[in-house]
């Protein structure tokens, strides 16, 4: 990490927002994002609702199995569907969950495997799941398997970010950010984390006070 803020210190975008933020907090080593299996069916539950309520979700649906580990993915398969709905996941996520846990089951999905595979292997390999995209895949990418080097051009506050920092009229193309990109590619995972923030003060600027 160190090699990457001494490298962003030396740009005058980034140099500000080390100096306010401090060092990323990627979550890194976090318990349970270190497992592929759990770490993708969160990415699944998280995904177009608010992080409160997926995390309530997510509390729920672990509840499901006993709640003090996490279900492997035979437990899951094995879950009736009813019972996934009653810990609030729809009838769309309740097929992702399944196809999640049947790929990992029958090895279409190797865990094992994914931390030897380079980055647009990862993503060619978890995209076959039912649910998952490039965007989940670049998010496994740089909070599980830890990789240094991701830029999500598919993600709108990294758009957003890109938008703000570089005083640009409309949110830019992913060709775009690759070329705005280019003096810190290497290093594009602790980028994004500022980027990010960047694009969540602008949020807060904006947000209308109550009166």
């Amino acid at each position: 990490m160190q090699t990457s803020i001494s490298t962003l210190k030396r740009h005058k975008h980034f140099a500000p927002l080390i100096k306010k933020h401090g060092k990323p907090a990627l979550d890194w080593g976090r318990p349970g994002l270190n497992n592929p299996f759990r770490s993708l069916l969160r990415s699944i539950i998280y995904q177009q609702v608010s992080g409160a309520a997926a995390a309530s979700i997510l509390k729920k649906f672990v509840a499901l199995f006993g709640g003090k580990k996490f279900p492997k993915p035979a437990e899951v398969l094995k879950t009736r569907n009813a019972k996934l709905r009653s810990a609030g996941l729809s009838p769309q996520k309740i097929k992702y969950v399944k196809d999640l846990a049947k790929k990992f089951s029958d090895g279409t999905i190797r865990p094992r495997s994914l931390s030897k595979m380079n980055n647009d292997e990862v993503i060619e390999h978890l995209v076959k799941v039912k649910g998952i995209g490039v965007w989940t895949a670049h998010m496994f990418l740089i909070f599980t398997l830890n990789r240094p080097d991701i830029l999500p051009t598919g993600d709108l506050g990294i758009q957003k970010g890109f938008q703000i920092m570089y005083g640009l009229k409309k949110l830019p193309s992913p060709e775009q950010m690759e070329k705005l990109a280019k003096p810190w590619r290497k290093h594009a995972s602790y980028a994004s984390w500022y980027l990010w923030r960047v694009a969540d003060e602008a949020k807060v600027k904006n947000t209308p006070k109550r009166k």
